[in-house]
């Protein structure tokens, strides 16, 4: 399809008004990390990295990031095993119910932030608290899974959408038992999706708030409550603005490498 040159520039135009709507922001964020005005005068009245000095020594933000880290890596986790295991059940097997489950599974990342939230808090304090379990980390860990098992789970069921029956059937003939055809034949056409649909839900955990609202207790802080909860504080400003240049820069990484392992993979290199 071809298009005008009047069709190109507006198209163009377009293009790049959304791209800076976005992206103008974030650059902001990123150069108000070495302002040298507290206030964040503009322009700059220089540039300086004594606040990331302050960011590195700061007790709170230090811990707020091993919190994130940790909730994470966990929920990460959980969601691999279980989103790999339902999208195998899904796309690999017919039962009675197989659509709902698959509807069931993708639901949670089409519900508001603050629904699924309000949910698991409830949840939470009818099943947990009578067997004194607390919120936490715990709490935390298990709200973000709810929503990295999507993204696994979506992942996966594209890789094994385009990985061809023929294959198992012909791993099968050779005599191949059900694990062997998954180790030797599934496992590494979909090692690429696993490891992208893993850190596309370690991006989404690390960022979360709205559900981390709702789960965390009073001692639980992640780097985005943490930010939050100090971003009124006109002198804890220009820490915050590196905490929230490191939280860009910490998600852009996993999302990045996962769309290139996903572009590669489509383009037949991997």
């Amino acid at each position: 399809m071809r298009l005008s040159r009047t069709a190109r520039v507006v198209l163009g135009c377009v293009t790049a008004a959304g791209l800076a709507i976005v992206y103008v922001p974030l650059l902001l964020v990123l150069l108000n990390s070495f302002n040298a005005d507290r206030s964040f005068g503009w322009p700059p009245s220089g540039l300086t990295g004594r606040w990331w000095r302050a960011a590195l020594h700061s007790d709170g933000a230090r811990e707020a990031l091993l919190t994130s880290l940790k909730a994470g890596l966990a929920a990460t986790a959980i969601a691999l095993v279980l989103g790999t295991l339902a999208a195998y059940a899904v796309h690999r097997h017919r039962f009675f119910g197989r659509r709902t489950v698959s509807f069931l599974l993708v639901l949670p990342i089409a519900l508001p932030g603050i629904v699924s939230g309000i949910a698991l808090n409830a949840a939470f304090r009818t099943v947990l608290d009578p067997i004194g379990i607390g919120f936490g980390l715990f709490t935390v860990v298990v709200g973000h899974a709810t929503f990295c098992v999507v993204i696994v789970f979506n992942n996966i069921g594209a890789r094994l959408r385009r990985i061809a029956p023929s294959l198992a059937e012909a791993s099968a003939d050779l005599g191949a038992r059900s694990w062997q055809t998954f180790r030797y034949v599934t496992f590494p056409a979909m090692r690429s999706a696993l490891f992208a649909g893993g850190l596309l839900a370690f991006a989404l955990s690390f960022d979360e708030i709205v559900v981390t609202t709702f789960t965390a207790g009073p001692g639980t802080r992640t780097l985005p409550i943490w930010i939050y909860e100090n971003l009124a504080r006109p002198h804890q400003a220009p820490v915050v603005n590196v905490v929230a240049a490191l939280l860009i820069l910490v998600s852009v990484l996993p999302v990045y490498i996962a769309q290139r392992l996903s572009s590669d993979t489509a383009g037949g290199r991997l």
